[in-house]
Formats: structure tokens, sequence, C-alpha cells
């Protein structure tokens, strides 16, 4: 089994396992990717999702004004194609993390282009509860908070889980862009390793890795989302 896979993907062998090129360091700069700009991405897409909900017409806290900002927002920045995107906040990335290129540096672009997909996924979310649940739970008495985290949060909880995964596996292929600013990944390892030097055998087996990834997301969440859901019933 071994003599067969060394011959072939000779130069999947070749490239190894350890070393700043290796297969590890592929998968766990994807992760590291992934990992960071999701956590920092999603908290900000969703309260901006949170934001339109609140702020817009017979939301809870309805106001033009601020549902007008997160909508500019939003749609200026989904408007950016991700690879233009790179560059257009390369000098916010500089004063950031003190460099334009590589695997951290990579985190800014990342979740300002995963943030707006993400906010508009949970305003859709969010919107589709009940007005009703949200007037009785008025009636007697719930505080902003109580309405936020134990309504909206709380209700859409199952699907917020579906919008998450959706975002999940976006996100992992924005991670392959990123590759465009040395921040490496599976993404950079298809294209720079096989692709552009026609070695087909390293982009199919960084292909099948990323898809392992997408399919463990996308699993997971349906699992989860399946769980809530029943819950919520």
């Amino acid at each position: 089994m071994t003599e067969w896979f060394s011959n072939t993907f000779p130069n999947v062998v070749s490239l190894g396992w350890s070393g700043s090129d290796g297969w590890l360091a592929a998968i766990g700069q994807t992760i590291y990717m992934t990992f960071w700009s999701a956590l920092f991405g999603g908290v900000l897409g969703l309260l901006f999702g949170i934001g339109l909900v609140l702020t817009d017409t017979k939301g809870i806290l309805e106001n033009r004004y601020w549902f007008n900002f997160f909508d500019k927002v939003v749609s200026f920045f989904r408007a950016i194609p991700f690879i233009i995107l790179l560059a257009f906040i390369a000098p916010v990335t500089q004063k950031i993390v003190g460099t334009q290129i590589g695997t951290t540096a990579a985190l800014v672009p990342l979740s300002l282009g995963v943030f707006p997909f993400y906010a508009r996924q949970v305003q859709v979310a969010l919107t589709s509860i009940d007005h009703g649940k949200i007037e009785a739970a008025q009636s007697v008495g719930a505080t902003f908070g109580d309405l936020v985290f134990d309504v909206y949060l709380k209700e859409a909880r199952s699907e917020l889980v579906r919008v998450t995964t959706v975002t999940l596996i976006s996100l992992i292929g924005l991670t392959a862009m990123a590759g465009a600013i040395g921040a490496g990944g599976l993404g950079n390892t298809a294209i720079a390793y096989g692709y552009n030097r026609f070695d087909n055998d390293v982009t199919v087996v960084a292909t099948f890795l990323v898809l392992i990834f997408v399919l463990i997301i996308q699993v997971g969440g349906d699992y989860l989302a399946k769980i809530l859901n029943h819950k919520a019933s």
C-alpha cells in the first residue's frame, strides 16, 4: 500500500509531513485561519446581524439611522471581491498585526470578508422568528437582554447553527485565496505546489483534504442543528 501510494502520488510524498512547506503545516495553517477568522468575523457578523434586526421596521429598537448604518457597512464589505479586499485593507492589516503577509496577516481580510456574509445569514435567521413570541415576551415585562438572548437567539438557535455551518464552509474557500498574501494553507499548497508546477497529484490530495474539512463541518453542523431543533420543539 505504501509503495503504491509513493508511486501514484510521488510529489505528495516529496513534500513530506514536516517542514514549513509540509502537509502538517498546510493543514495547521488552514485550521488556524478558519478558527480565528471565524471567531472574529463571526462575532462581528453576529453583532451586525442582530443590529439589523433590532433596528429594522417593527424591531424592538426601531431606528432608521442605525439600520442604514448597519446595512450600508455590511453591503459595502460584501460588494468587494475578496481578492481585492486583500489589497484594499493591506494598510489596516499592517497597523493591526505589523505585517501584510503571512498566516496571521490573513486573519484581518478573512474576518472582514466573512462577517458581512454571516451578518446577512443571521439577519435572515432572526427575522424568521414569529413576531408574536416577541410581543408575548414584551407583555410580561421581558428586558432587552431577555428579548435578545432568550427570544431571538434561543428561538433561532437551530437556524443559526445551519447558517454558521454554511459560513464556515464558505470561509474555508476564502482561506484558499488568502494564499495570495503568503498565508499558506491547503489552498496555497494546491496552487503553488500543485497547479503551478503541474504536479496534479498534489492538487488532488490538497483538494481531498479540503473536502474532508468541509464534510466534517457539514455533518457536525447538521447534527447539532437537528439536536437543537428537537429540543426547541
